[in-house]
């Protein structure tokens, strides 16, 4: 997960807490910890977990749930990747999060595929 997205401590656990560890954002009320929860787990199907940040000291403005599910399809396998529940808050237009996230996720997704490619073909990136 570290090599997909960020550094972190996940461990595939139902109700294991872990962290993703990011770039402070101060003026995006964000500390720079994602607080995360393994919710679901089902082998090569699917990976569920709750999603939480804030700007720090204990205080939480995003609380959303990232599920993964691969699915079987005609010459490899599909990613469905979907980021939901997520409300406008006093620190957080709702405009400015989903562009935040939507550059975060699609910057995420592009590494993924880099990487599987390199795969495929013999290759490592680092």
């Amino acid at each position: 997960m570290a090599q997909w997205l960020m550094e972190n401590d996940f461990e595939p656990i139902i109700g294991y807490d872990f962290q993703f560890k990011a770039r402070p954002m101060p003026d995006c009320h964000f500390d720079g910890i994602i607080y995360c929860k393994v919710l679901e787990v089902v082998p090569f199907k699917k990976l569920s977990y709750s999603w939480k940040l804030g700007p720090g000291g204990g205080k939480i403005n995003i609380d959303s749930l990232v599920e993964w599910t691969l699915s079987p399809k005609e010459g490899g396998t599909q990613l469905m990747l979907e980021h939901s529940g997520f409300k406008e808050t006093e620190d957080v237009a709702i405009n400015t999060l989903f562009t935040m996230m939507d550059a975060g996720w699609l910057k995420n997704i592009n590494k993924i595929a880099e990487l599987i490619n390199a795969a495929e073909h013999g290759a490592t990136l680092t």
